[in-house]
């Protein structure tokens, strides 16, 4: 079993920045993949971005040039810089963290952000 704890969400002016931060109580220097989803009221959960053991990193094109995601393997965590932010960044944003390729993805509980216009 791997928890995982966000931090960091809230509520912010358009054009403000946030940094997201996730917590595993395992180690995450080597695992599979790991990133962030957001979930927008009467959407579907989507991906915003993750990272894979080998460094490689992924971004939906609406945050593209705005976020960053990095990882710092002395902490145990997986951050998110969000910059620029819109108002159409406003959702729940999750956490994940697929250990093995094979194996279950394991999921936060989720951390508010707000961007009011």
């Amino acid at each position: 079993q791997v928890q995982l704890v966000e931090s960091g969400g809230g509520l912010v002016e358009v054009g403000g920045s946030l940094r997201l931060s996730c917590l595993a109580s395992r180690s995450v220097f080597n695992g599979y993949v790991m990133g962030w989803y957001r979930q927008a009221p009467g959407e579907q959960r989507k991906l915003v971005a993750n990272l894979t053991t080998d460094g490689a990193t992924n971004y939906a094109d609406s945050v593209t040039g705005r976020f960053t995601i990095s990882r710092d393997n002395a902490r145990n965590t997986v951050d998110l810089q969000m910059n620029n932010l819109k108002p159409e960044d406003t959702a729940v944003y999750y956490c994940f963290y697929r250990v093995y390729q094979w194996s279950a993805d394991y999921w936060g509980q989720g951390t508010q952000v707000t961007v009011s216009s």
